[in-house]
């Protein structure tokens, strides 16, 4: 049986007649099945001389009347805290870590910040008045049946948010080649104005029908190119490639299979799913003594719910010397001769860092499939104690 509801929406409105303009509030009382399309009877209360009714038929689904989507551009989102910046074609939104997004060390996981990039790109197109009926499409898109694709990704993390912080997430979007698009983010801290992560991404479209790559069509380049904009959150002259691991990769986890909970509203798993996935593989030992502060990711097909899928992790050997420099020699120097900077943090001398190989693949009966290949580094944990601006 289909759930009933209703609800009451109400709108400031101006309006004239006889010579005269008033102003009103038009009241709307929804009558409606989680089933059926809303059949609304609209009526206007007059708070003004000479002020008259009006009745007119309309046709709204639920879904839209839930979720409000603007048709408009917006500058400012009081739910969401989000604004519009960069001469009106950024967005910036102020977020507070929450309990469930830290791991236990009371810091912001990297699964946590992936969450709030992909959040925050929806809501920049949600500002931007060109959502359409989609994961962040357009209406062209839609008229196309087009949806984005992330190709690639790569996210450097200086310092970890912690919980309760307030952060705020500038976002904005440029140009890929001719078919593509480019859209980065920079993560600060709004007590200190420390930037703690950058991140850029690549993203192409895909025919929800064939799952095929397509080109951009002219009139949704005509939608989201005014929005573009010639600036990086990270500079890659030569973007780093990723070797293919095989089979004897050093640790495997062939024991993977995609939850109906993992898959997004384009019916493949989530990106910041595949992550997690990567992660994993990598030894307990490890990651308890060591911290994330980089990561390169290839996307290379989608992945559904009746996969099987495999992780491969290779560790980078005998990474001894970074820079040219003996680092473990150069920390007991400093430290012995008692020079730290604030609050314990070794700054720009903790360059120490150590890399990790991924590959998630599907396994298939008579060959495997590359869903994504991956590039992970690390540092030691030496404090949490973040350095203040000055």
């Amino acid at each position: 049986m289909a759930a009933a509801f209703s609800c009451s929406v109400s709108f400031p409105i101006r309006y004239s007649g006889n010579g005269s303009r008033y102003r009103g509030r038009l009241d709307i009382q929804v009558f409606a099945s989680s089933s059926s399309r809303l059949h609304m009877l609209n009526g206007v209360a007059g708070a003004g001389k000479g002020s008259s009714s009006l009745a007119t038929a309309t046709e709204l689904t639920e879904e839209q009347i839930r979720q409000r989507i603007p048709t408009k551009k917006q500058l400012v989102d009081p739910y969401r805290q989000g604004l519009i910046i960069e001469r009106g074609v950024g967005y910036r939104q102020t977020v507070v870590v929450r309990s469930y997004e830290v791991g236990p060390y009371k810091t912001a996981t990297l699964e946590s910040l992936l969450n709030l990039f992909q959040e925050t790109a929806l809501n920049h197109v949600w500002m931007s008045g060109l959502l359409s009926n989609g994961f962040g499409a357009t209406h062209g898109m839609v008229r196309n049946n087009l949806i984005w694709v992330v190709s690639r990704m790569h996210v450097q993390v200086d310092h970890y948010p912690i919980w309760g912080e307030v952060l705020e997430i500038d976002t904005w979007v440029g140009a890929s080649g001719k078919n593509g698009m480019r859209r980065d983010w920079l993560i600060r801290s709004q007590a200190t104005g420390i930037t703690y992560a950058r991140a850029t991404s690549t993203w192409v479209m895909m025919n929800d029908k064939t799952r095929r790559l397509s080109k951009m069509p002219e009139e949704v380049r005509a939608e989201i190119s005014p929005w573009f904009i010639e600036k990086q959150a990270i500079k890659e002259d030569v973007p780093e490639k990723i070797v293919k691991l095989d089979d004897n990769a050093k640790y495997v986890n062939s024991d993977l299979k995609p939850r109906r909970s993992d898959l997004d509203m384009n019916q493949h798993v989530n990106n910041v799913k595949y992550v997690r996935w990567m992660l994993e593989t990598i030894p307990d030992k490890f990651l308890e003594s060591h911290q994330l502060s980089g990561i390169v990711l290839e996307y290379r097909r989608e992945c559904g719910s009746s996969d099987r899928v495999q992780s491969l992790c290779q560790p980078d050997e005998d990474e001894i010397l970074t820079h040219g420099v003996d680092q473990s020699l150069l920390k007991n120097m400093v430290l012995t001769s008692g020079i730290v900077e604030g609050n314990g943090y070794l700054g720009s001398l903790d360059t120490e860092t150590y890399g990790y190989t991924h590959l998630l693949q599907t396994k298939g009966e008579t060959r495997n499939e590359e869903i994504i290949r991956g590039r992970t580094r690390w540092r030691k944990k030496f404090s949490t104690m973040l350095p203040y601006s000055t």
